[in-house]
């Protein structure tokens, strides 16, 4: 049996749907749905239960009914602007401990989602050597807790058995519930149907000019492709990037939107807001070395290809991966 913990979710589904593609329907999907539209992207999967996250962690701590092969840990509060720091660190932290502990335990396979938000302002790099952990300096508590088990788990001495997968910025189908933490292309696509133009954060350092701050974008089909690797790679372990290996502006991303919509460009530069003046990320780009050494040699899409797909075949029809 596989679990997929947050398998309702945006990253979560979309493994869901793959291994689909690749034949597997022993998956049991462990989640929250809430009152938001998530549920929606269950329809089409295949799976054999859905447990809360609440009832399937009593279960391992208790000692669970389950016979479990893989544990796929996708489930957290992705919140990078959540104040409640003891919900973090109970979600994000705890909860993954406990899984840990019992794969362990069990001789299950864990794979578990790490984050780029734990590089910081990237002053220490962007290398996922976990040896390092301890010297990176996450600038938001979302960031932080996740830092916090990749600490954990190095003190422990366990990446020789585990894998974590620090996601840079993903974007794709399945993401229309996560409200202000979609990726900034859903949000911008909208901007635009609506209003012929989108609006980006003016640059506040010198260094970059106004759209020209650097993401690493990762098309949500590769960040999928890259975690399954490790399904099948039972031997590859430790802490591994999952972005496309290079860092690409604002002003690129929405060009290719507003050339996949076959709009004529349009950006409005708006002042960054004061909350974020401190926690602002000027540039990421993923060291995808390790993952290539590790055997992950699969094509990744462009930015303008990744963009090109998601628009025509999702958001324009509305659609989701498993329609």
């Amino acid at each position: 049996m596989i679990v997929v913990t947050g398998g309702a979710g945006f990253i979560g589904s979309a493994v869901v749907w793959k291994l689909n593609q690749q034949g597997y329907n022993n998956i049991i999907i462990v989640d929250e749905l809430g009152t938001d539209e998530k549920w929606k992207n269950l329809v089409g999967l295949n799976f054999v239960d859905f447990i809360h996250k609440d009832e399937f962690i009593k279960h391992i701590k208790e000692g669970n009914k389950y016979f479990i092969d893989s544990i796929i840990h996708l489930g957290a509060n992705s919140s990078t602007t959540e104040k409640d720091a003891d919900n973090l660190l109970n979600n994000n932290y705890q909860y993954t401990k406990t899984l840990a502990k019992y794969s362990l335990k069990n001789k299950a396979r864990f794979i578990y989602a790490s984050s780029a938000a734990t590089y910081g302002d990237g002053s220490f790099g962007f290398n996922d050597d976990e040896t390092k952990c301890m010297q990176l300096r996450p600038l938001n508590m979302y960031g932080y807790s996740k830092s916090l088990f990749d600490c954990w788990a190095l003190n422990e001495n366990i990446f020789s058995s585990i894998v974590g997968l620090k996601y840079f910025n993903v974007y794709g189908p399945n993401e229309y519930h996560k409200g202000d933490m979609r990726s900034v292309v859903h949000k911008a696509f909208e901007q635009i149907r609506d209003t012929g133009k989108v609006k980006l954060f003016k640059s506040m350092n010198a260094n970059y000019k106004d759209g020209e701050q650097l993401r690493d974008f990762i098309y949500v089909k590769d960040a999928v492709d890259m975690t399954l690797h490790f399904l099948s790679n039972r031997n590859k372990n430790g802490l591994f990037n999952v972005g496309s290996g290079k860092a690409r502006t604002w002003n690129d991303l929405v060009t290719a939107l507003f050339r996949s919509m076959n709009k004529p460009v349009n950006i409005d530069y708006i002042e960054l807001p004061p909350h974020l003046l401190n926690k602002y990320q000027y540039h990421t780009e993923a060291n995808i070395d390790k993952i290539r050494t590790a055997g992950h040699t699969n094509n990744i899409y462009s930015l303008e290809d990744g963009v090109e797909d998601y628009v025509k075949y999702y958001l324009i029809p509305e659609k989701h991966l498993a329609e």
